[in-house]
């Protein structure tokens, strides 16, 4: 079944809990400070000794708000570094005024953010107003100097006339949120600013700039009033485009796979795929595109890619432990600028199951060759190559296997992408038919569109993929295909999407092929665990036979609903519901469905969201599973 793998799952008969450490390393890095990291999270950190304060004084800060202003009292009360810091001693008499003299600027820059232009914050220390001080001051250091910080809000000001000059003239100012009695926040006028230079230079004018921006605040009638000019420019076409900062990599490459061609219209969104699509390759640890403060004599704008080489070589070990299935170790040594043009090559190798069993046949054990080239032919174009030796020992079966991949992947656009290969399989198996060999070639065709807004954590939008994989396997002459779809959709709700709704569907077909026993054991259809119906073991959801052995299916259906509710700002909690069924037949007869429930805890990180997962069987198995344990990285769908 396609799906994420998780970092452990419970299966049938137990409750596996396991403990994951991954040691990675890279020549040439030598730390400052020690620490201990999983998933991102440091539980402890040696820190050096805190540099001793010169001519220390000590101070106490009281923040003193008129009226009860709600979440500008909060705002307010974290912004004032005087009081968050007044256990600390500054250094020196002038060190405090200076520390004074920039809370004060934070403060009103927080009253203006929340368009309280009649605010006034009054700042006294040692009884002296903080503009009375003299150059030098002298306090009494015989207790803490003390602080006072008082803060009036004063009214809230909305948006009175708003006025568009120059090549700004013909916007619409609704469409910048710029709407007369809005509420204007120092920080939503310069994003007006700003999204109206975008817009501009959308056009192609890669020159245009705000020429003015004037706010006035009328105290008598608590209203602003603001004026914008911009001067768009020449519409321009890209010119020449070099490169900076490479090494090993190859110019030509870099300037080829940004895809920024000159004659090309400027466009900000083009530089800006062209900055992703170069970080997306992993071999550098930074990318800017920069353009010329001028037009070039023909006209056109040059540009210039100034980039930063990361490590190339790489390797690590991981480690993990199931009460039910034992231990695992894991290695992997990669490669990600092979011949100068971001080739990548990975090795890995893995092993599982030690000590569940003292017979080392019931380990799985995996072994792979990886290699990708993008820009092969074409810049759309990425090549991927592998070779895999796998042994599987789920419930279902044993299968012992070396696949062959080659696959094409195009990039139709930025959402939709095409992917065509080659794929030869030799399959060894043990299961419910019996000990059988298969050999087969097939040919696997998708097509994706990914029009979520954000991969990691998506809030809006939807993914869809479409599969097939005609097949012709040689030991019985069988021809057969399959055909799988899927598509996931998320709606977010609430300010700053607490909660987002997400939704899944899948299915799949398999046609040609006489019986389940002609199709190889790795190519039948399963369902359960964590990437498709939560509260069932891996591939436990299955038809079986009259001897409690599973079979595998030629046809499934899965769905999945999850409500993903953000607590705070890195953690979140989804409650979910899952369902699914396999069957013999080519098409689902849903006289056998399987449902989980369950809730799953999330921590956001940078590199997407953990994710543990507890579920449960709403339609057990006999001396199935009683419910299901999961981990990973990445929302489950």
């Amino acid at each position: 079944m396609p799906g994420p793998k998780d970092a452990f799952a419970h299966r049938k008969s137990g409750v596996a809990v396991a403990l994951a450490v991954t040691l990675a390393v890279f020549p040439g890095y030598a730390p400052d400070a020690y620490a201990l990291k999983i998933f991102g999270l440091t539980l402890f950190e040696t820190e050096e000794e805190t540099a001793e304060v010169i001519n220390p004084v000590r101070y106490d800060a009281i923040l003193d708000i008129k009226g009860d202003k709600g979440e500008l009292r909060e705002r307010l009360e974290t912004t004032t570094a005087l009081v968050a810091d007044k256990g600390q001693p500054v250094s020196g008499d002038l060190g405090l005024v200076v520390k004074a003299r920039e809370d004060r600027e934070r403060l009103v820059a927080v009253l203006y953010e929340e368009a309280h232009y009649g605010g006034v914050v009054r700042i006294s220390i040692g009884g002296t107003d903080l503009d009375q001080l003299p150059p030098n001051p002298v306090f009494d250091h015989n207790s803490p100097v003390p602080v006072t910080v008082t803060v009036e809000a004063g009214p809230n000001f909305t948006l009175g006339s708003v006025t568009l000059e120059g090549d700004a003239k013909g916007l619409n100012p609704d469409d910048y949120d710029l709407k007369s009695g809005s509420a204007a926040g120092s920080v939503k006028l310069i994003q007006a600013g700003e999204r109206i230079v975008r817009d501009l230079k959308a056009q192609g004018r890669p020159l245009a700039e705000l020429t003015s921006r004037n706010v006035v605040a009328d105290h008598a009638t608590n209203t602003v009033s603001v004026t914008y000019a911009a001067r768009s420019g020449p519409v321009a076409s890209i010119g020449a485009v070099s490169v900076k900062g490479n090494r090993a990599v190859e110019e030509d490459f870099i300037r080829r796979y940004s895809r920024l061609d000159e004659q090309q219209r400027y466009s900000p969104d083009q530089l800006k795929k062209a900055g992703e699509r170069l970080r997306e390759l992993g071999v550098f640890s930074s990318v800017t595109i920069r353009e010329a403060d001028a037009l070039a004599a023909d006209g056109t704008l040059p540009l210039t890619i100034e980039i930063s080489e990361g490590k190339f070589r790489y390797f690590g070990a991981g480690a993990d432990f199931s009460s039910i299935d034992g231990a695992g170790l894991s290695g992997y040594w990669g490669h990600r600028n092979l011949f100068g043009e971001a080739e990548s090559l990975r090795i890995e190798g893995k092993v599982s199951g030690i000590g569940a069993t003292t017979d080392y046949t019931t380990f799985d054990y995996s072994a792979g060759i990886f290699f990708s080239k993008p820009g092969a032919f074409l810049p759309r174009i990425t090549m991927d190559a592998s070779l895999q030796v796998q042994r599987e020992t789920p419930d279902a079966f044993t299968a012992d296997s070396i696949t062959a991949l080659t696959t094409l992947s195009y990039e139709l656009s930025d959402q939709d992408t095409v992917k065509g290969g080659v794929e030869l399989a030799f399959v060894r198996a043990d299961d419910a038919f019996g000990r059988n060999d298969y050999l087969t070639f097939s040919t696997p065709l998708s097509f994706e569109r990914d029009a979520r807004d954000n991969k990691l954590e998506p809030t809006q939008g939807y993914r869809a993929l479409l599969s097939a994989q005609p097949s012709y396997e040689f030991e019985r002459g069988t021809v057969f295909s399959s055909f799988e779809g899927s598509i996931s959709g998320y709606l977010g709700w609430g300010e700053e999407d607490r909660l987002v709704l997400a939704a899944r569907l899948g299915a799949g077909t398999i046609v040609g092929a006489d019986s389940v026993a002609d199709i190889p054991t790795t190519r039948r259809f399963y369902a359960g665990g964590g990437g498709s119906v939560r509260g069932y073991a891996y591939r436990e959801i299955s038809p079986y036979n009259g001897e409690n052995e599973a079979l595998g299916g030629k046809s499934y259906t899965i769905a999945s609903f999850e409500a993903r509710v953000k607590v705070t700002e890195k953690v979140g909690v989804v409650p979910f519901f899952d369902m699914g069924t396999v069957s013999t037949g080519i098409v689902p007869n849903f006289s056998d469905i399987r449902m989980g429930a369950g809730i799953g805890l999330r921590y956001a990180t940078p590199f997407g969201p953990l994710r543990l997962d507890v579920a449960v069987p709403l339609d057990r198995y006999d001396d199935g599973s009683a419910y299901g344990i999961y981990a990973g990285i990445g929302q489950s769908f």
